[in-house]
């Protein structure tokens, strides 16, 4: 009977390499593994050539790669590594073998980061706005005025939709200390973390009034009629002061950042209406005082540059009461009447705790 060439053996003296029991076949597919240590071989030295022991010494200077290997476990290859031998090894991808320090560190400091930059933002558009409108009112600054008082609304709230849409998705875009309070009395943010956003908040009030500052001065200047002149009336262009007809117990601003439920894109969306909304209709009494980093920060740098203690003497410490007291008074009140009353999720602190248990026929009234 006629044998097939390929079914033939070979003979004795023939070249020919065995067959390794482990490498892959048509009919069997051996699984891939990645080893869990790295690659310590080094290939066998060679006195061929020196550019063979060049390429050693190149090769040695290389970062550790992890190798994939077959193994007799696990699922089949895919067709794409079926001319692999069992020798041979692929690099993936290089982890590094410890983190480094700096990276642990901006890591624990990137929420405060992003509460720090989402406040600054606000002020430099905020009192951005304010500057150059009011400023501008005087001939010898500009000729024209550059603005009106829905210029403020609009530079207000932009801010803190831009704010918001920077820090959203990484500290929850709070913003503002009335809010961070509120978060940890009513939703479980970490105590902890309170102290550190609200620094955080201050900082980014006070820093964002700097840049504001600077790039004004000249124009303030003019107004006040000097360089070492600073009276509240450009002190109101960084902080909230009230109106003479209003009275410091007429004010209490709530702020209720459950209501409607936005999604965090839509977030910024929502409060820009809402800031508009409030300083369209509500703005002449106090100038919305309605987040302590906003007016607290600025405050201290205006004390800072020029403008002294006035700026906290100011109606019987009025900045206490109304810029900062009111809004956080004000945040707890809203979060709370909102949890009491309409909020029905799963954080809600009001909501009863239900258990696993047969429900009776009187129960249901």
């Amino acid at each position: 009977m006629h044998t097939p060439d390929s079914d033939k053996t070979v003979a004795a003296g023939e070249d020919q390499l065995p067959t390794h029991p482990g490498s892959p076949t048509k009919d069997k597919q051996l699984p891939l593994s990645i080893s869990s240590s790295t690659s310590t071989s080094s290939p066998p030295p060679s006195t061929s050539s020196p550019a063979s022991s060049s390429s050693s010494t190149q090769n040695d200077k290389l970062p550790p790669t992890h190798l994939v290997s077959y193994s007799q476990e696990g699922p089949p290859l895919p067709d794409t590594f079926h001319d692999i031998s069992q020798d041979d090894t692929l690099p993936i991808a290089y982890v590094p073998e410890k983190i480094p320090k700096w990276w642990q560190y901006r890591q624990m400091m990137r929420e405060y980061v992003a509460e720090f930059t989402g406040v600054m933002i606000i002020i430099i558009f905020g009192d951005g706005v304010v500057c150059q409108r009011v400023l501008s009112l005087d001939s010898r600054v500009s000729n024209i005025v550059y603005g009106e008082y829905l210029s403020n609304s609009f530079g207000w709230a932009s801010g803190v939709a831009i704010g918001a849409w920077i820090s959203a998705g990484i500290s929850g875009g709070h913003i503002n200390p009335a809010v961070t309070l509120a978060m940890a009395t009513f939703r479980g943010f970490p105590w902890k973390k309170v102290p550190g956003y609200i620094f955080a908040q201050m900082m980014g009030g006070l820093v964002g009034a700097a840049i504001v500052y600077a790039n004004y001065i000249k124009a303030i200047d003019i107004v006040e009629g000097g360089r070492h002149i600073r009276t509240l009336k450009t002190a109101g262009l960084f902080s909230t002061y009230a109106h003479l007809l209003s009275s410091s117990s007429g004010v209490l601003a709530v702020t209720d950042r459950e209501n409607a439920g936005p999604s965090k894109p839509t977030l910024p969306i929502a409060l820009w209406i809402l800031l508009v909304g409030i300083g369209a209709s509500l703005g002449m009494q106090t100038g919305y005082a309605i987040n302590p980093a906003r007016d607290l920060g600025p405050r201290v740098l205006t004390s800072m540059v020029g403008y002294g203690s006035q700026v906290y003497t100011f109606r019987n410490h009025y900045w206490l009461w109304c810029a900062v007291v009111g809004p956080i008074a004000g945040c707890l009140l809203g979060a709370f009447l909102y949890d009491f009353l309409l909020y029905d999720g799963p954080s809600n602190r009001f909501k009863p705790r239900f258990e696993p248990g047969m429900l009776k026929s009187s129960q249901l009234g």
